[in-house]
């Protein structure tokens, strides 16, 4: 596959399954084998890790919403750029209690490796510290 069309899938992975909980089309998107860099241990491999780390994600933050800003993708590579914005509805994040019902905005950085058309890698730096902040932990 080429570059566009390694682009449409990580979109469609990121539209699809992250912001609409679609997780029928998972095993379409992401090679049996996948791995989940981002992803706390115990959770890396796999599809069922990958739909259980975005379940926990999505009931944080049930409204969530992905804008993606940048796109830059060479070779078997892509790499997205954006915000995540949504309500805030879990008790805690990385340990501290957190109230629920508040705003968070979020920038990310997502990188993907893809394989015969279906993401087979992934790696994600986020903004922890800022988003403690918005909670009110920090």
């Amino acid at each position: 596959m080429g570059i566009e069309e390694n682009k449409e899938v990580v979109l469609r992975f990121l539209d699809e399954v992250v912001d609409r909980g679609d997780f029928s089309v998972t095993t379409e998107l992401w090679a049996a084998d996948a791995l989940n860099h981002a992803a706390a241990p115990g959770r890396q491999d796999g599809v069922e890790n990958l739909n259980a780390v975005i379940e926990f994600s999505r009931a944080a933050q049930p409204d969530q919403r992905w804008s993606v800003q940048h796109v830059v993708a060479e070779g078997d590579l892509v790499v997205v750029f954006g915000r995540r914005d949504g309500t805030w509805q879990a008790p805690s994040f990385r340990g501290f209690d957190t109230p629920t019902g508040g705003p968070v905005s979020v920038e990310l950085s997502h990188m993907f490796r893809l394989r015969d058309g279906k993401i087979a890698e992934h790696w994600a730096v986020r903004d922890d510290l800022g988003m403690m902040q918005q909670l009110g932990v920090l």
